[in-house]
Formats: C-alpha cells, structure tokens, sequence
C-alpha cells in the first residue's frame, strides 16, 4: 500500500504533539469538535451519530462531552464517525480529550478504552492506517489530553474514527474537543527515514561486533567453537565447577556432561520413544569466511530410528543472518541410522563435513540431535569450526548446479510411431510382431527404489539408449513410493508415478524397452499383488514394457516360491534391509504368508495385459534349478521369461542358469562387478573384475543370455559409471559399453 508521500514502512506514530506543523495552515477536518452545539434540538450534539448502546450526552460546570458507558460485562460500546478527507490532505493530526473512570479490562490484552482508527478509500475498501489504535486500560487522574499525528494512505477518502470501551468488564470513557486537521507532512517524513536507519545501523554494528569476536576466538583458539572439546567447567573467577561445561546449553530432558578416562564430552540420549532430544548453539562467524569446515567425534550406541528416514542421529545446521532469520542454501545435515560400535577407538569415530557460507550469514546453528527414534545414546566430543578456503567447495557447486541443469531435462509427448514392436515368446527365444528374433541388453537405471524423486533418472535413460545403444531399461520401483505411502508424498504417489511414466515414455520413443522391476526382497506380498493390478492396468499391452515380478526371492521353499505359504523371519540381517525401513523391518519380525509368484503372473493378466512377464528364481533370483518342477502358468500372455541376477561369488552357471535355457529364454535382471568388495559377501569368494567381466559377457553372448547390467548409477554398487558425465569404470562399466556397442567377448572359464 502506497502513500502520499512515503510507503508504509515509513509510517510514524507521535504522541508528542505537533512540531514541525506550524509552516502548514491546519484545515480543521471535523465540525462540532467540542459536542457544544444542538441546533437541531434533538438533545445531541450536531455532526456525531448517536450509539446503539451506552452512549449519553454530558455537561459539567457549561462543558459539554460525550460519554461512554459500559452497560454489561464483555459488550463493546462503539461511538462510529467517519470523516472525509480532501484528496490534497498528506497527513493528520488527532487529538482529544479524555477521561477514564471505573475501567475494568476484559480477559484479552484489547479488551479495553480506544479509538480506533481506519482509512478507507471511496469504495469503503480498508486501506492500511499507519497507526494502532491508541488505548488505555487505567483509570485517568481526571481529564488528560493525548494526540497522535500519521501519514494519510494514498487513495483514502475518509477515516473512521471509532472510540469504544471494547469488550471491557465495567467502566466510563468520557471524551472531549476531538479535533482531526491536516497537518505538515514533512516532520513525519524525516522521521520515519530516521527510523526505518536506526535498525539497519543497529543491526551493522552488531555484526561487527559478533564478526570482531569470531575473529578473536578463532585467532586464540584456531576455532570458532569455545570449549568444543567441553574440558572447561568454570563460570568466572572464584565460581566452583558446577558439571555443565561452559557455553554449552543442557537439553531439558536426555543431556549430561560426562567423563570417561579423563575426557569428558556431551551425551544426549531419548527418554522417551519418537521425541526430539537435542544441543543447541549457535557459532559465530568472522568476516570474509566464505567457506567452513566443521569437525567432530561422535559416538552413536543403542539406536533405534523412528519411521521415517530422517528420524535418526544427526546434526542439524542453520546459517542465520544477524536477526536470527535463516540464509540459505542450508548444508545437508550429518547423520547415521547406525551404531558406530566397532568404529574406531572405544566406538568414537571423527566426521567432517565442509559447506559454503552464504551471502549475510553471521551465525551458525549447530544442533546435535537424536530426532525422533525410538531409543538411542549420542554423545559428542572435539567439535572444531574453522573456516576453509572456498574454492574447491565453489567449483563442486558450479559442478553440481551445471549436473542439475543438464539433469533437468523436460518429459516428452508418446510419438508412438516410433515405439518398438511388441513382443513374444516362443520357446526359448524373444521375438519381434513380425517374427524376428530379438535380444534385449542394456542396464540397470536405478534410484526410484530409494527415491521418491529419483536421481538422474530420465537423462540416464536418454544416456543409455542414446550413448550406450541399449535397448532396454530395468527401471526398478517400489510400491510404497508409486502408491505415495511415504510421508513426504503430499500428492498420493502422483509425481512418483509420472516420472515412471516420463521415463517409459522417453525410452519407448527412441525404440527400445522398459523392464518395469518390483524391487522387492525375499517373498511376494498382498500389497505387491495390489501393486501389480494397478502397474499391469496402467501399462497394459504397451508394446515397450515388460513386467520383471519380484526382484530377487530368497530364503524359501519352491513351493512357496510359486505357490505362497508361510514366510519365517529371517535367521540374520541381509543386504536387502539397507532398503527397508524400521517399520518394514518390524513387520517382518514374525514372518508373514507370501500369496507367491504364481499370484503376482494372475494379477496382471487378470487386467488384460498380455505384456511379457519375468520371473526370478531363489537365491537372490540366482538360481532357477527348481523351474523345471515347478513352473510358472504365464496364463496366456505373451510369455514368460525367467530372469537370474549373478555376479562374481555366484558359481555354478550351468546347473543354476543353463538348466532352464533349452525352454525358455533367460534375462540376467542383474549382473556387474566392483573393485570395491562387497562387505556383506567374504572377499575370498569375490572375483576380480578383470578376470570376471570379460567372461560374463562371453558367456551371455555365447549362449544368447539377454541382460541389464548393474547399475548405471555412480553411487549404487557395482557401479558401471564414475560420475554424473557418464564416465564408464574401467573394470565393469567399459566393457559392457563395449559389448552393447557390438564387440564380442571371449569366455574362457565357466564357473
């Protein structure tokens, strides 16, 4: 909202009277200010609407004024009077007379004697009145005169002057001689400038101040943290220890100093389940720091996560500006779901982490948390701030912001004549509408089964089909995130679905497939039924997308593999919980009945979808030795393949793989390898890649396996690429671009 002469931040309410007026004729706004005159007779003063209720007429030794008077608990008694403003008025001056008598206030702060001030404009629109509503909730010592002067919002044609005792238990509030008159509007002007400076230059001088003392602790202490090593428990001269370490705040509930082998450190630990237990500080930060590097030692013991993947240990920072507001970007917060028992030295471990600081941030919040688990210790030791040069953190994040710009490619429309055939099964071999044999090779996009939003997802596709001639694409999902079950699904699993969608769309329109993956472990459940009748719906008889059912089952009976049946818990923790949440993994506590993979072929056909369908066998989806006793009815599709997963500890190829191979074809849903060994598999049973590789690509040429390989995903293991360029590892990513490019690899062992 505008003014006549300057905005409403420049706005100034007076209550000192009227300097600076005299240079401007005052033009006298209302008539009658005094309530003297009835020339009407009508025992009320001329020019003043009468009240609705409590409103009377006084006089006192010849003085006529208004009065009013409260006639019940918590009714408003209201003298309204509006007064027009000449378009040439800048600003008012308004003053008054008034006595309080017998005032009782109501319940809320407002419940008291005022007048109320409101601007309108010419169509009755409330405009913004730089002026609250001056007010009293005293008893006056008799007659006492008050005033206000303020700026006249642009487009007003009357103010409203509104005395009241509002909502007040009991009282009188006599008023007298209200006059309203234009006044000089340049006083409030020069004012409202000193005003709207004085906060800036406060606000200045603290941050030099703050900056000074961040440069004087750092220069002494080489930290920007004091006493982060919490060794210092004295509150100034002569003052005794009292078992709090200086400068450190106590959580109120779960914190204590301790101290163990003569080092003492902070602990935090949850009282109770799904609450949050927390430090807090706060860290100054010097001038010219463009950069920080934040150090520390924790040690996390006895943690349990709450639901949610960010209810976990963790330190959450905020860059603030010196009136405590947030300055982003914000860093990422340090956390683990895990203990660190077995980690380094009595289970502490040291973390880093560095971050830019942003332009006007002053301070640092540093808050170690224990954010809504279940259970769990933190304790925290050595935490150092330091600033950092900034110019490899300025490079990564150009780095970062070109990736995303180049990531963020926009969805294409269906241009379905240039989708692929459709395809079928006949026998052992996949083949084309037309008839011609076809096989399918390319890779593993993944990210959508961790995800909600996916990392990458559309331009590795476009990559992969476009750079790395594949023609198909596993695109592994989960049914939580299609469904939209998570928590940060506002949207009921919409944006995860569509970019499924943007995905299948943009691989189809440059000729090539889809394998749509459950990536799911163990056994089948009612909900990936649920998943299926709604994915097989979606996608039914697109001739771009095959069906891969369950991603790898394991630790079950053939028989349950096909056809459903008591699941018991697990006997020890396996590579698939890092992709279970805390309430997955509660859920499978006491095992669970699998409907089986039989079920999940009836879903999709019965929607119509005669699409392709995969089936993994056990062991990972390793072994298919147990097909040829228990097939699977592909219900009168367009066939069924079996899928395997291997990678260099998996022996055996022709009794696990090769034993189906004569009757039906075999898609390797997953293979690859890593020179990083695999932790959860002992590194004796692990090949190496250079000798691994070459032969698992000669031996699926050899025998027309087709395959996806793992992963196309820098941080997702093995990995087939080094960055987000598309840069393909030497060991495993090169020659499978080779291969899907046409070379042909020798196999030289089966193993």
């Amino acid at each position: 909202m505008k003014y006549r002469i300057i905005s409403l931040a420049a706005a100034v309410l007076s209550l000192t009277g009227f300097a600076g007026a005299a240079d401007v004729p005052a033009k006298p706004l209302i008539v009658n200010t005094g309530f003297e005159t009835d020339a009407d007779g009508d025992a009320w003063p001329d020019g003043w609407g009468k009240l609705k209720v409590g409103g009377s007429w006084g006089q006192e030794e010849g003085n006529r004024f208004l009065r009013l008077t409260a006639t019940k608990p918590g009714e408003t008694v209201l003298l309204f009077h509006p007064v027009r403003i000449p378009a040439d008025v800048r600003a008012v001056a308004f003053s008054w007379r008034q006595r309080i008598t017998g005032l009782k206030p109501g319940k809320q702060a407002w419940f008291d004697a005022r007048i109320m001030i409101e601007a309108k404009d010419a169509a009755g629109k409330k405009l913004t009145t730089p002026v609250g509503a001056p007010y009293a909730r005293k008893d006056t010592a008799g007659w006492v005169d008050r005033n206000v002067r303020f700026l006249v919002p642009e487009g007003t044609a009357a103010i409203e002057l509104m005395p009241a005792l509002f909502q007040v238990e009991a009282g009188t509030f006599d008023l007298d001689d209200l006059r309203l008159e234009s006044t000089d509007a340049a006083p409030l002007v020069a004012e409202a400038k000193a005003a709207a400076e004085a906060p800036a230059a406060k606000r200045a001088k603290e941050t030099a101040d703050r900056q000074a003392k961040a440069a004087k602790l750092l220069a002494e202490t080489g930290s920007l943290v004091s006493n982060g090593d919490f060794e210092t428990d004295v509150k100034g001269p002569g003052k005794k220890p009292d078992g709090l370490a200086d400068d450190w705040g106590v959580p109120k509930t779960g914190g204590a100093f301790l101290e163990e082998n003569g080092n003492h450190f902070a602990r935090i630990e949850a009282t109770e389940p799904d609450r949050v237990t927390m430090l807090y500080r706060t860290f100054d930060i010097p001038a010219g720091a463009k950069a920080l590097e934040l150090s520390y030692r924790w040690r996390i013991t006895n943690l349990e996560p709450g639901k949610e993947p960010w209810y976990d240990a963790r330190i959450m920072l905020t860059f603030l500006d010196v009136a405590k507001k947030k300055v982003a970007p914000q860093p990422g917060p340090p956390n683990t779901r895990k203990n660190t028992d077995g980690q380094g030295t009595d289970g502490w471990v040291e973390r880093r982490t560095t971050m830019l600081v942003p332009e006007g941030a002053l301070a640092l919040e540093f808050m170690p948390a224990l954010f809504q688990v279940r259970k769990g210790r933190l304790e925290l030791d050595d935490v150092r701030l330091a600033p950092i040069d900034a110019t490899p953190l300025v490079a990564a994040a150009k780095a970062r912001a070109e990736d995303e710009r180049r990531a963020n490619i926009p969805p294409e429309e269906p241009k379905r004549d240039r989708w692929p055939a459709e395809l079928h099964v006949e026998g052992n071999r996949v083949l084309t509408a037309d008839g011609k044999p076809i096989r399918l090779a390319g890779v593993n996009v993944v990210s959508l089964e961790f995800l909600v939003k996916g990392d990458h997802v559309l331009l590795s596709c476009r990559t992969a089909v476009g750079d790395w001639k594949a023609n198909i694409i596993r695109l592994p999902v989960k049914e939580d995130y299609w469904f939209g079950r998570r928590a940060e699904q506002k949207d009921g699993g919409e944006a995860y679905r569509q970019l499924v969608d943007d995905a299948i769309t943009l691989v189809a329109n440059r000729g090539a497939y889809v394998l749509l993956d459950l990536h799911r472990f163990r056994a089948p459940r009612e909900e990936h039924v649920e998943f299926w009748r709604a994915a097989a719906t979606k996608y039914k008889n697109h001739p771009a997308v095959l069906f891969d059912l369950f991603n790898e089952p394991h630790g079950i009976s053939w028989d349950v593999w096909r056809d459903g049946g008591f699941v018991a818990e697990k006997k020890k923790p396996a590579d698939e919980d890092a992709f279970l949440t805390d309430e997955e993994k509660k859920k499978n506590a006491d095992g669970f009945v699998s409907p089986g993979m039989q079920k999940l072929v009836d879903a999709v056909r019965e929607t119509g979808a005669k699409n392709i369908v995969l089936v993994g066998g056990l062991d990972w989806a390793y072994d298919l030795s147990g097909v040829a006793e228990h097939p699977i009815d592909e219900r009168g599709g367009n066939g069924l393949i079996y899928s395997t997963h291997i990678y260099p500890w998996k022996s055996d190829w022709k009794g696990k793989v090769l034993c189906v191979a004569e009757k039906h074809p075999i898609l390797v849903g997953e293979v690859g390898c890593d020179i990083k060994k695999m932790d959860f598999i002992p590194a004796s049973a692990q090949e190496d890649p250079a000798t691994w590789a070459p032969d698992m690509l000669g031996f699926m040429q050899e025998y027309g396996l087709h395959y996806t390989a793992f992963s196309f995903h820098p941080g997702a293991s093995p990995v087939m690429i080094s960055d987000w360029n598309y840069t393909p590892t030497p060991f495993w990513g090169e020659p499978v671009k080779r291969a899907l490019a046409g070379e042909k690899f020798l196999m030289k062992r089966m193993r």
